[in-house]
């Protein structure tokens, strides 16, 4: 069985190459020097920031309703484990129990880690995962993800955009205005597809280097 590894968070970061919405949540590993750096959506990062540096929001947020509802029903949160990277993303579960039987739950990473906190529980990844996707570089990916308590809760939700399949790098790109690439990028950053954020990221840079962006 792969040795599991004990992660600590660090306050999310802007990225040095930056997709718009998002940030970088940094998990080290505990007594060494890896860690495991995790792009998540701008609430994801505040959610988790609000708690490593203490605030306390004016209304609870989502993970802050979820973390009550389980101990309303009794139910431990006893870790969280990152179990699998693929294409770009790190798969996490919470493994909750009542005292009879044990539950795991799959989650998206950054809920899964902003909920831990909040449960105050240890995070887990396996010694193959640092090893294939953990970096020992010490240096801060950015200034600090929070300037003033106003920030911390005035995120806003992009709306969905539906029934739409997202273009290539191909021809279709290239026709979209860039108002919609926009769009494009911000829905596929709330959906967490990454990649595909990255691609209209690059065309739009590439745009404002031509000289092409309003």
């Amino acid at each position: 069985m792969d040795r599991r590894i004990k992660l600590h968070v660090k306050t999310p970061g802007n990225h040095r190459k930056p997709i718009a919405g998002t940030y970088v949540l940094r998990l080290a590993e505990e007594r060494g020097v890896r860690s495991l750096s995790v792009i998540i959506g701008t609430a994801e990062a505040q959610s988790i920031a609000v708690v490593l540096e203490g605030v306390v929001p004016p209304r609870p947020l989502t993970h802050d309703l979820f973390a009550s509802l389980l101990q309303t029903v009794n139910l431990d949160l006893k870790e969280v484990f990152i179990y699998k990277h693929e294409d770009g993303v790190f798969f996490s579960e919470l493994l909750l129990a009542d005292g009879n039987r044990e539950i795991r739950l799959d989650s998206r990473t950054s809920d899964a880690v902003a909920i831990a906190l909040r449960m105050k529980c240890d995070i887990y990844t396996t010694e193959d995962i640092m090893q294939r996707h953990g970096t020992t570089s010490d240096k801060s990916d950015a200034e600090p993800l929070l300037r003033s308590p106003v920030d911390r809760f005035s995120v806003s939700r992009p709306e969905p955009i539906r029934n739409q399949e997202p273009p290539g790098r191909g021809r279709d790109l290239f026709q979209l205005k860039s108002n919609d690439l926009k769009k494009r990028m911000e829905e596929a950053v709330s959906q967490e597809n990454y990649e595909q954020a990255k691609i209209y990221n690059d065309e739009l840079h590439r745009r404002q280097e031509e000289g092409k962006l309003p």
